[in-house]
This record gives structure tokens, sequence and C-alpha cells, in this order.
């Protein structure tokens, strides 16, 4: 700005060319304007000086004020011209840009409907505008509508044009379009290329990305590093991890220069797959080729420390960036969260939480409130998904998923109610991950006739629907009702993976299904082609165990293709608690017991197992064993929900408030059950003094 300081337009006004020395002298102000109020400074010598009524200075004053992320001011710009209703496109495409590039899609799209209100022809800097912004707007409608302004005013053949087009049906997931767009072009560019490659990338086509990129070199065009980051972003985008893997090296083996962009997307797929290992290469690649400074791939690498689990490193690389962004406080946070660190992650949380500029989004509610989900900490996710809402923050579908997750854990059913509400007016009933949300909430408090209409109201639903469904009539003893959806499951073109035969097999374990049950694992290689895991082998177990076939279920262990684990031995040693088999309980015991499970309850079933036969001194040889080992059994619990306060009842703790009147309630119960002829059963008093004592 010193030049604005040492030159003042009044040492020129009375030059013979002065409009045209003031335009380039303020011209060269504006570029070098840094600051909003050099700019402003500026634009007040404009108007005094008669500068306004140049064209020419009130778009340079637009593009100024919008890069300086005033748009606000560069509007004002606009409305204030007396050029809105001539063709001059310097001035319209300036505000237009002004709004496209920040984001405010809908006021574009109004101005280039006043253009065309008043007559004023777009041009081919004016239409890839107002194609980006339907684009992002996401309305087929509106987009064939420009697409037909541009084959009206002849622009069906304009490189820059057809590219934004491309683009807009990409972002549209219409790749027909876009091909066929792109195969109509007489003359194409390295960005029509790309464009077309990106858009594969962004709707999950890998092969499609990967098809375009070999035609591309077939064409005698050599990829460059922006088609070769799409191309990456395509394959990590489907999952393919080690794909993206091969085809960095194989770009840095043909000495294409590695981006910035490439290296966020390879260290994304590191973070996805946790290999730590891969993602310290990578950062030293970071390190070695200057990236350090760019931000989004210092995010990336947080990222990637956090997801492998390594918060350590992690931390430091947030505590050494100059600058951060609400990304980076994110990233963080997730990395805690994800690693089961919840109160590590709240603390960051309460940082940002009291940053001077920054607060939290929903993006750091959710990774916080799903932190403490995931970790068996339900009241706290919900008391933070309350504070989430007194702050006015509106949750997403990632976040309603998490608070109805705990919902069906705490069988919260009056909360999930309300939750679901609040899904129907915020329009997010169609979201499948919210749907199965509502499924699972609903079948696990046991209001099968609210999640049985969610799950018919779910017009595409996945597998992860069916498999809710099922599991959750399984889990309540109704078996055959399991059955049926799973069967129309099948008939619909699902094929069932291993999450619904566990579900299934443990449906026909609850209801007494046993004939369903065998046949169903019989059928699940020929017919299905899943094969069985150790989860499957331990659900024909408790089956056959609950149904008295001991035997039978004894035979199943001892056959399986792999090692049994202690989860499989404990169903069976389950069921000979139930059917009081000590002579196959004791075989079993021996299995767990060498295995050095550090599993409590097998312990307590197998001294619950000789106290019911009389042999007292066996149960207590068994519990001293458990007690030698440092083995604790986790207490049961039960909750009710009063008020939406969360009320958690748990063997061996004392309540505070109210006990008195409950053990008054349980004694007059007790007395009317023994009216009634109740005999009580000793093996549960028997648990119940373990719980006690343990």
């Amino acid at each position: 700005m010193n030049t604005y300081r040492h030159i003042y337009p009044s040492q020129i006004i009375s030059s013979p060319s002065v409009t045209t020395q003031i335009v380039n002298f303020f011209d060269h102000l504006l570029r070098q304007c840094t600051l909003p109020e050099h700019c402003k400074q500026v634009h007040t010598q404009i108007v005094t000086t008669g500068g306004c009524q140049s064209a020419f200075l009130a778009a340079r004053l637009i593009n100024v004020y919008a890069r300086l992320g005033l748009v606000f001011d560069a509007q004002k710009v606009f409305d204030s011209t007396q050029f809105q209703g001539t063709s001059n496109m310097l001035l319209w495409n300036a505000v237009l840009r002004a709004n496209v590039s920040h984001g405010f899609y809908e006021k574009a799209l109004k101005i280039y409907d006043k253009m065309r209100r008043l007559g004023v022809w777009a041009d081919g800097f004016t239409l890839p505008l107002v194609i980006r912004a339907c684009a992002f707007m996401g309305r087929f409608r509106l987009c064939k509508n420009v697409h037909s302004h541009v084959l009206q005013m002849g622009f069906q053949n304009h490189l820059h044009v057809v590219n934004e087009l491309m683009g807009m049906y990409g972002k549209l997931g219409n790749m027909d379009y876009a091909c066929q767009l792109f195969d109509k072009m007489s003359v194409r560019s390295y960005v029509s290329w790309n464009t077309l490659v990106s858009s594969y990338a962004f709707n999950y086509d890998c092969d499609g990305a990967s098809e375009i990129f070999n035609r591309m070199e077939l064409d005698g065009l050599e990829p460059n590093p922006v088609t070769w980051t799409s191309l990456l972003s395509s394959h990590a985008r489907c999952g393919r991890g080690e794909k993206t893997m091969e085809l960095f090296g194989m770009m840095r083996v043909r000495g294409i220069e590695t981006t910035a962009e490439a290296l966020a997307v390879v260290l994304s797929v590191c973070a996805d797959v946790a290999v730590v290992d891969k993602g310290k290469k990578i950062h030293g690649y970071v390190v070695r080729g200057g990236f350090e400074e760019y931000l989004f791939v210092k995010n990336a690498l947080i990222c990637m420390y956090g997801k492998c689990g390594d918060v350590e490193n992690a931390y430091k690389l947030f505590l050494v960036m100059q600058s951060k962004n609400l990304v980076s406080w994110n990233a963080l946070i997730s990395s805690y969260a994800e690693s089961g660190l919840c109160d590590e992650a709240f603390a960051i949380f309460s940082q940002l939480d009291a940053h001077p500029v920054m607060t939290p989004n929903i993006i750091s509610w959710s990774a916080v409130i799903q932190g403490f989900s995931s970790t068996g900490q339900g009241e706290k996710s919900l008391e933070l998904f309350r504070q989430m809402q007194r702050a006015g923050v509106l949750p997403n579908c990632v976040t309603i998923s998490s608070v109805l997750s705990v919902c069906a854990e705490l069988a919260a059913i009056n909360l999930g109610r309300e939750i679901h509400g609040h899904v129907v007016r915020a329009l997010m009933d169609s979201n499948i991950l919210v749907g199965n949300g509502l499924i699972n909430m609903y079948t696990k408090c046991g209001s099968f006739e609210e999640g049985h209409r969610v799950f018919e109201n779910i017009d595409s639903k996945d597998l992860i629907s069916w498999n809710t469904m099922i599991a959750g009539y399984g889990m309540h003893g109704l078996g055959e009702n399991a059955l049926r959806i799973f069967h129309r499951m099948v008939k619909t073109g699902f094929k069932p993976d291993n999450v619904t035969f566990i579900a299934v097999l443990s449906a026909c374990s609850h209801g007494g299904l046993v004939t369903e049950g065998r046949l169903l694992f019989d059928q699940m290689i020929g017919v299905y082609g899943v094969k069985p895991q150790m989860e499957h082998y331990a659900c024909m177990v408790d089956l056959l165990g609950r149904a008295g076939l001991l035997q039978e279920g004894s035979n199943i262990v001892k056959n399986m293709p792999m090692k049994p684990n202690a989860c499989v031995w404990s169903a069976l040693l389950n069921s000979c608690r139930m059917h009081k088999n000590t002579d196959i309980a004791e075989e079993t015991a021996t299995h767990i017991f060498n295995m050095n499970s550090e599993m409590a309850g097998s312990y307590m079933l197998m001294s619950n197992i000789y106290a019911a036969s009389g042999r007292w001194e066996d149960s207590a040889k068994v519990r001293i064993s458990a007690k030698a080992k440092g083995l604790r059994k986790i207490r049961g619990q039960s909750w009710i929900q009063v008020k939406n306060k969360v009320f958690i009842f748990s063997a061996g703790n004392t309540m505070q408030a109210g006990v008195e009147l409950i053990h008054g309630i349980l004694y007059g119960l007790v007395l009317q059950m023994e009216s009634e002829g109740y005999v009580p059963n000793k093996e549960v008093i028997q648990e119940n003094i373990d719980k006690e004592l343990d």
C-alpha cells in the first residue's frame, strides 16, 4: 500500500486522460490489497473520485472483496452499479464467481435468472460458473434446464462449458450423460480426461476410472499428476487399499510428480487398513518432499496415526502444527475416541469448546458421543447428546445412529421415540444408517410392531436392515418370525453373509427350532457359499445344548475343522448346567481351564454345576482356583429410565435413594409368590449370592 500513500488522485485529476489514468491507478492499488480495511479505503477513494462509473473497477472491487472473504460487500458493489442492465459480462461474471466460490449457489442462480430476465446473454465464462452452482445444488431438473440453455446459446462445443457439464453430471451420479458428452467432444483437454476420471472416483467406480485412464494412454496422452491422484482416489474410495498402494508405487517408478493430494489419499488408505508401518513410510515421503506445510496433509497424518491407534504420534503432530483448523481438532478428537480413550477425547473437545475463534461442530460432537457409546458409557453419551442439543447443534445421521445404539443398549425406548420424531421432522428417515438404527433400537426394546413398520418403510433395504430385523426377533425368542424374514430376504435377492447366519442360527437356538437350525447350518456352504466360522459353531452347540442334545453338541465341538475357542466350549458348558449333566461338564471345563481362559463365567458355571449336584467341595475348589487367577465375574446390571435419567442397578451396590421402598416392594412380591405356591429356584439364588460375594 506504499503507492497509495505517495500518489493521490488529486494529482492526476487535471490530466487529459483522467478516466483511463484513474482506472489504472485504482486497479494497481486494488491488486495490492491484502486486508479488508485496505480494500475499503481504496473503495472510498474510488467513490469520491468518480471511479465508480467504471464497470472494470466495479468488477475488480467485487473480485478483491470476494478474495478477502467479504462476499456481502462484493454483492453491495454489484447492487450499487448502473451496469446491471447492460451486457458487461465482466461485472456479471465477477459477482457470479464471488458467490459460487464461497458456496452461495442459490444466490448465484438467482443472479443468473436476473441476467436472463434482463436479456443479458451468458458467455463462456458465465456458464461454467452457473453449471458448477447447479452441480453443488444437486437438483437434476435444474441441471437439465441449464444444459438446455447451453444448447440454445450454441455452447455445446465450448471446451470449458462441456468440461463443467461433465463434472456436473458426475456429481449427480449420472455417468452415462457424462460419457456421452465426453465421446461427442471434438477437442479434449487434460481437464476433460481428468474430469471424467475424477467423476468415476466420486461415484465409487474404480473400474470405470481405470478404463478411462487406460484409454487416455492409448490415445497417446501421458496421464498427469491430477489424473493419477483421481485414479488413486477411485480405488481408495472403493476400499481397494492394496491396489491403491500398488498404483502409488507405479506412479513413483514412472517418475510422476507426487502431489500433496496423492499423499493424502494414500495416507487415508493406511488409516483405513490400520497399517502404521506403511503410514510412517508415507510420512517420510511427506517430509522429504516438503509437503509438511500443507494443512490437509498434516490432518491426514493425524487421522492415519489415530486410526492406527498411535495417538501419541497423532498428538505430537497436532502440537507442532503452526496453524490448525477445525479438521485438525476433529482428527485428534476422533483419534482418541476411536482408541477408546474417551476421557482424553473429551478433554481435547473441551479445549476446542473454549477456543476463542473455533467452536465444536457436528463432527466434533459426534466423535465424542460415538466414543462414549462404543465403550459402553451410554449414560455419558446421552448426556453429551443433550448438551449438543442445548448448544443448538443439529445432529447428523452419524450422531443419530450412535444415540439410537445407546437407546437400544439401555432400552430407553422413550428417548428413542423422541429421536425418531426428530428424524421425521428433519427428513432423515430415508437415510439407511438412521433407518437401521431405528430398527435395532425398537427390536432390542421389544417393540416389534414399530421396528417392523420402520423396516417396511425403508425403500432401499441393505443387508444390515435384514440382519438387524432377524437378530431382533431372535434375541426375544421369536425364531419363526426371524426365519420368515430370512427366507423373504433370500427371495428378494440378497445373499446372506456371516452375520446373517449368526443371527438366524441364534434365533433358532432361542426359539428351540432344532430341525430348522440344522438345515440352515448344512446349507451354509452348499446353498449359500458361506463357510462356517467359530461363531456359527458356537450357535449350533448352543442350539443343540438348549434342546438337551448334549452328546451331539459335544461331537460337533470335537469334529470342528478349527480348534474350538473358549466361547464354543462355554456354550456347551452352559447347556450342561441347564440339563445338570456333570460328566460332559467336567470334560468341557477341563478344555476351558487348560486354555488359561480369562472367562470368569466358565468357572462360576462349573462351580454351580458341582453345587447343584451336591459336590460342595469341588464347587469351592473351582472358586478358589478362579480367585487365585485373579478372575472376577462381571456383575449383572439392570436399569430403568425415569424422567430422562437412567438408574442402574447392580448386585452388591447400595442405592442411595429409595432403597428401603424398593426392598419393601420386593419383600411384598416374595410373600405374594409364596402364597401362590412359588418354589424358589436354588440355582438362581446361588448365582445371586455369587454376585454379592464377587
